[in-house]
This record gives C-alpha cells, structure tokens and sequence, in this order.
C-alpha cells in the first residue's frame, strides 16, 4: 500500500491572540479608512480597557516604531502582525507609550510589549481602538474572527491558516 502523504495536507494554523484586555471591534468601524479600508492589511480592531500591550504570538519583535504607537511581530510560522495603538497617535511622538522590549527581541504570548497612559491618549483627543493587522497576506489562506470581550495573552481574536 503506498502513503498519500500530503495528498490531504493540511494547512499550518496560528492562533492570534489578544494584545489587549477590551472588545474586538470590526474593522470597518475603525475611524481611520487605512485600516478601516483594509488597505495595510485584514484583521481586527479591539477598543481597550487598560494600557499594557502584550504580544499576541509567539515569534519575534521586527519593528518597534520610534514613537511607540505601533509595533511588528513576526510569529515563529512567518505570520506578520502590525499592532498600532490608538488612531493617529503617530502624533502625539511616544508621549504616553513606555517600551518593554526591543526590536529583535523573541517573545511569547502574553510577554509585556508596551505601556500606553489611555487617559493621555483620551485627553489627547485621539481615539484609543487598536487596530492588530496580519500585514503579509500572501501566505494567509483564511482568517476565522472572532468577536466579544478578550483579555490580553489568554483569548484567541483569530485562527489563521497559512497557505
């Protein structure tokens, strides 16, 4: 008898989990069109209910942008995810955001990434919902979303499957 094996391959599946303790969002209600449009990448928003960022994969830290608001994992199966805090808090130029790691440091889930001050963000005017962004769509064969309250480290936000 011969073995078919990967005749019924199955796909590579990752498990994002929550950066952030709060309420996933759609991201077509997110008040920027750049995300809300898909145009970085798909994915979810959560709106916040503190400030410690943690990571949602294990893999990681490719890019920790200067001004702290965003920030580029890469998951041990090569799955590349875009946190970037709060809308157009680009502006407000690290003011309110404490780094916890560097870029090149490997992470886990749950390992602390950044401390955001929300009432800052808030005071700022800047809207505070956190869009998590798979940016490398050409290995994603599908995204399974989930919706609801999550806390940080522990509930899954979405199932990938890797091409």
């Amino acid at each position: 008898m011969v073995a078919l094996f990967g005749f019924f391959k199955r796909h590579n599946t990752v498990d994002i989990f929550s950066p952030v303790n709060g309420t996933i969002v759609d991201l077509g209600n997110v008040p920027d069109p750049v995300f809300a449009q898909k145009m970085v990448g798909d994915g979810v928003a959560i709106e916040p209910t503190d400030g410690l960022i943690v990571s949602p994969v294990d893999g990681e830290v490719l890019q920790l942008f200067p001004t702290l608001h965003a920030i580029g994992l890469r998951s041990k199966e090569g799955l590349e995810t875009l946190i970037h805090i709060g809308i157009d808090t680009v502006e407000l130029k690290g003011d309110g955001f404490t780094a916890l790691i560097k870029q090149g440091d490997v992470v886990t889930v749950g390992t602390p990434l950044i401390k955001v001050d929300l009432d800052k963000l808030k005071s700022s005017g800047k809207s505070a919902v956190t869009p998590v962004i798979l940016t490398n769509g050409e290995i994603i064969q599908s995204i399974e979303k989930r919706y609801g309250d999550v806390e940080a480290g522990v509930d899954t936000i979405m199932v990938v499957a890797i091409k």
